[in-house]
């Protein structure tokens, strides 16, 4: 059995032991203590902080030991902090009831800052779709941006990024592929909910990139009905979904349709439109409350036959 990973928020090995004194001796920067509340958050974060069994450890750590890794801060044009890496870290310290964080404090625009976000999450142990999708598109307008400023002509990872080579550049660094990091990006074009089913396993991640190139509204209309049909698209459906609203012709009676194509392996399904049902069910009922209803009507219209027939002997 594979040894669970525990994530700490740790970084570098050689940062973890080293007294200001030695730091600036290997010309290292200066480390500063900086009050919790003078540090803002980066606008969009693309990465959660879950408060699970890796946070308990990760807070009692900081309780034990202290913030050992220092996080890295960008001092803002109105005098505060935006933390560009550590805000789990940041987030633990607070848990653990302390007031201030060991942190190190750079001149960075923000884009600097994302590049360095993103850089510091990848060797996180748990990383959802979502959190990869908008980390990666966040970096790759980053380094558009720098692309096109005249002071900069190379990004930090030594590659000219004029805008034509930043997948490329950020495929490489992180051993997804130019492709694979495109795919992820086009997840951040699907609507909250559906993204939220990607994360928790329900629509796998090909199926999710096809359905990604829906529009909002069929989108929308997707997420009736797997709600309905209690059912998520194979790849071969949310290929067939693209292909139809490329054409201009998907709509819901559409979707649900190619929804109720058998897949291999799987019982027949009885299907209703939500609209067949509306004018014999309650108001603002739930999915669920629809099912249980029908299935009541059900069980009484059966017993009313099975009296019927008794009448008729």
């Amino acid at each position: 059995m594979a040894e669970k990973t525990i994530d700490l928020g740790l970084t570098a090995l050689d940062e973890l032991f080293t007294t200001e004194e030695q730091r600036q001796e290997n010309k290292l920067p200066r480390i500063w203590d900086i009050s919790l509340d003078q540090i803002d958050d980066m606008p969009n974060h693309p990465y959660k902080v879950r408060m699970d069994e890796d946070m308990d450890t990760l807070v009692e750590s900081v309780k034990t030991y202290g913030i050992i890794t220092p996080v890295i801060l960008r001092k803002k044009e109105d005098g505060r902090f935006e933390c560009a890496s550590g805000h789990r870290r940041r987030k633990a310290a607070e848990m653990a009831g302390y007031t201030a964080i060991r942190a190190e404090v750079r001149e960075m625009t923000r884009d600097d800052a994302i590049i360095v976000m993103a850089h510091s999450n990848r060797q996180r142990s748990k990383i959802l779709p979502s959190e990869k999708a908008f980390a990666y598109k966040m970096e790759l307008e980053a380094l558009k941006r720098q692309g096109k400023r005249t002071d900069l002509t190379s990004s930090p990872m030594g590659m000219k990024s004029d805008g034509r080579q930043t997948l490329d550049v950020i495929g490489q660094e992180t051993g997804d592929g130019r492709n694979q990091v495109h795919r992820y990006i086009r997840l951040t074009n699907l609507v909250p909910k559906l993204l939220d089913l990607v994360d928790e396993g329900r629509i796998s991640f090909r199926p999710a990139v096809e359905l990604s190139y829906l529009t909002e509204q069929e989108q929308l209309d997707l997420l009736e009905t797997i709600s309905y049909e209690d059912a998520t698209p194979s790849l071969a459906q949310a290929i067939k979904m693209k292909e139809f609203s490329k054409a201009g012709k998907l709509n819901a009676d559409v979707i649900l349709s190619i929804m109720c194509e058998r897949k291999p392996n799987q019982a027949e399904k009885i299907s209703f439109r939500t609209e067949r049902l509306k004018p014999y069910l309650p108001k603002n009922i739930t999915p669920k409350q629809t099912e249980d209803y029908v299935l009541k009507a059900l069980e009484h219209y059966h017993r009313y036959r099975e009296r019927m027939k008794e009448r008729d002997r």
